[in-house]
């Protein structure tokens, strides 16, 4: 027993430091303390990625469940994953093209998503409440997913877990898959502690099937529509330099020469093609309305529906009205730090431009990101790599995507059309910061090889899984090739990062424009052999036509085209997916109309009514055949009198009617303008005698 005379004072003096203590971890955030995430029991067991898991799934009618997959209804179910069982817990397919893309494939093999506490609050995996599980389509590696969140969360970002598992069906074999932590509570708590902010997975895409992102999708009319994409040799279109066809969705066409902006050593062979941020075309709908870009346009809810609507926590006015709040501040570049977690968000960027991943917030869809906000301050928490390294594009030649400039990452518009990224390089601090960023990210995974040692130490743990599986979308071959062409990519990607940070590379489209000899040579690397849009079973998985897409890197989708242009007759490529209605061939190397019905140009029914082809939607401009000695047969472009249709520009007509004999084709014009003058004159005096 203490006998100090101040020991009563001693224990109000230790009480009251307590009290103190205690009101300060309670309002730490008050005071600028960041909240803690917090150790989940699940981390070290399910994704543990040091072997291959198994999971089995137990259902009285597996068959009946694999039929009914694509209304993304719950099924009860019981799950075995490394030999835990875990009964009446949720199932149903997931994905957005994937599961449209298998269904199509007559393939069972989609991706699912099992929810632990479907039918039973109290239930969860060691604290995991939703599990996704990825089929890996489009991806005849097996890691691009893998690779991308494993170096996200190791260069620290907040991204998902994820592990290798090896699928059973009632005790038979079915398929190796990538068992991944899905972004909710789970997730939330991990990397946010208990008392976490608000999650949006903002999206537009009216593509995919997947449930609230595009259900409506009509796969069919997408296959049809860019049928013989991957092999269409395009003519010079720069007579086109400047058209919009109001028709096509706000779709233009920008001419060869300033298409690419330089992006491609300023070859003349490639068209630009940009899709209108409102307009629609064959089931493309909003293919980046300016919410999911986090655009701010006004305090209405309403202007952002694409993220409000796509909450996965709930949210009131009050968090509507500070994310709005938040956006507006970081759209006018103003004290970024209020409002952005700089650290976070130049290291999801690095780790994503690194990726070169066009089928995200980076690419023309604009999607395949989640938004976290917590007190005003956002970041980003990376989504679905599947397409990653290029190959959301796809081709043969991998020099452009390999050189792919990191000072303008952006896909089908500039920098400043990503607020959340146009702040980076709207401030030297940050441009420095990140950079300083990508050189710490190639110290860690390109300068002692990790990268390439967690790709062989990947491949050869899963190779036996593979091999065995009885579903599949690519064959074993394909797997050794695509890990094969994976390392070589990434490591000619690290490469030319590298000299972009020491200035021996450009690190912008324009500065590789203006110096091609330095870049790093891909020509080698065949990107498709990694897989790509379309394929596996994408669309009936047989056609690949991974070139639609981002191959611009600043105008929408390039098309690959010939090393050269075409000369002579040209031979305009087969459009019927564009329904004709507002599809124009090259008017300098004009075939006569009868031939784009026999040739390579099949023009629509309703528009083959005489020798006029589209007349009614050109405003009444038409085509008069005619030769030319020089360009073989041509056509003489006559322009209608009166106006053009909105949005239609007579002057680009005329200026593109010829290119190949301007001889031939003035002659003609000239003769149908004094035609018109005389049949004016010839009006103008009968109309007089009649009134007079």
């Amino acid at each position: 027993m203490s006998t100090s005379k101040h020991f009563d004072k001693i224990c109000c003096i230790v009480l009251c430091f307590t009290l103190v203590i205690t009101l300060l971890l309670m309002n730490a955030e008050s005071f600028g303390v960041l909240a803690a995430g917090k150790t989940m029991r699940y981390e070290n067991r399910l994704f543990d990625t040091s072997r291959v898991h198994t999971i089995d799934i137990v259902m009285d009618d597996w068959d009946g469940f694999i039929e009914t997959c694509t209304n993304e209804e719950y099924s009860v179910c019981s799950v075995i994953i490394d030999g835990e069982a875990y009964k009446n817990v949720g199932i149903r397919a997931k994905g957005n093209t994937s599961l449209s893309s298998v269904a199509s494939y007559g393939n069972n093999r989609y991706s699912f998503k099992i929810e632990f506490d479907q039918y039973d609050s109290t239930k969860s995996y060691y604290g995991l409440d939703k599990l996704s599980l990825n089929n890996i389509i489009q991806d005849t590696t097996y890691m691009k997913d893998y690779l991308v969140y494993q170096m996200m969360g190791q260069f620290g970002v907040a991204a998902p877990l994820c592990s290798y598992a090896y699928i059973t069906v009632n005790g038979e074999d079915f398929g190796l898959y990538l068992a991944v932590e899905a972004v909710e509570d789970g997730f939330l708590t991990r990397n946010y502690g208990s008392n976490y902010g608000d999650l949006y997975k903002p999206d537009s895409m009216s593509m995919g099937g997947g449930r609230g992102n595009g259900k409506d999708f009509d796969r069919e009319a997408m296959e049809e529509m860019f049928e013989g994409f991957e092999d269409i040799e395009m003519p010079d279109m720069s007579q086109f330099d400047g058209m919009t066809f109001p028709n096509m969705g706000g779709i233009d066409i920008k001419a060869p020469d300033t298409a690419t902006g330089g992006n491609s050593n300023n070859r003349t062979d490639k068209v630009a093609v940009n899709f209108g941020d409102k307009g629609s075309m064959g089931g493309f709908s909003s293919m980046g309305s300016s919410d999911v870009s986090l655009i701010y346009s006004d305090d209405n809810y309403d202007s952002y529906s694409n993220i409000f609507e796509n909450a996965k926590t709930t949210v009131t006015d009050a968090d509507k009205d500070r994310l709005i709040a938040s956006l507006k501040q970081m759209n006018e570049a103003t004290d970024i730090a209020e409002v952005v977690n700089i650290d976070e968000v130049i290291r999801y960027f690095v780790v994503h431009n690194f990726a070169v991943n066009f089928d995200s917030y980076t690419g023309s869809m604009i999607h395949n990101y989640y938004l976290y906000e917590e007190d005003g301050v956002m970041e980003m928490i990376p989504w679905d790599y599947n397409l990653a390294f290029g190959t959301f594009q796809g081709g043969s030649d991998a020099t452009s995507l390999v050189n792919y400039p990191i000072d303008n990452p952006i896909s089908g518009g500039d920098v400043s059309s990503r607020p959340m990224i146009a702040w980076i390089f709207e401030n030297e601090e940050y441009t420095e910061l990140y950079h300083q960023y990508f050189a710490e990210f190639l110290a860690m995974f390109y300068e002692n090889g990790a990268l390439e040692e967690m790709i062989d130490t990947v491949s050869e743990m899963i190779a036996p899984y593979v091999e065995k599986q009885p579903t599949e979308f690519y064959t074993y071959e394909e797997f050794q090739t695509g890990v094969a062409t994976l390392k070589k990519f990434c490591s000619l990607r690290m490469e030319c990062i590298e000299g972009q940070l020491n200035g021996t590379i450009p690190a912008t489209s324009s500065g590789q424009s203006a110096d091609s000899s330095a870049l790093v040579d891909g020509s080698g690397v065949n990107v498709s052999d990694m897989g790509s849009f379309g394929g596996g079973g994408g669309f009936g998985g047989e056609r690949n036509f991974g070139h639609f897409g981002d191959g611009s890197r600043d105008n929408g989708t390039i098309s690959d085209a010939p090393t050269a242009k075409p000369s002579g007759d040209t031979q305009i490529p087969d459009m019927p997916q564009f329904g004709g209605e507002t599809t124009s061939p090259d008017m300098g190397d004009m075939q006569e109309p009868e031939n784009f019905r026999g040739g390579n140009m099949q023009t629509p029914e309703d528009f083959r009514e005489g020798n006029i082809p589209w007349s009614d939607k050109f405003g009444g401009y038409s085509f008069t055949p005619g030769t030319s000695e020089n360009s073989g047969d041509t056509s003489a472009f006559n322009r209608p009198s009166g106006n053009a249709p909105a949005g239609f520009d007579q002057n680009i007509m005329s200026e593109g009617i010829s290119s190949g004999n301007s001889t031939a084709t003035t002659l003609i014009l000239l003769g149908i303008s004094v035609l018109v003058l005389a049949g004016g004159l010839t009006f103008a005096i009968l109309y007089g005698r009649k009134r007079y």
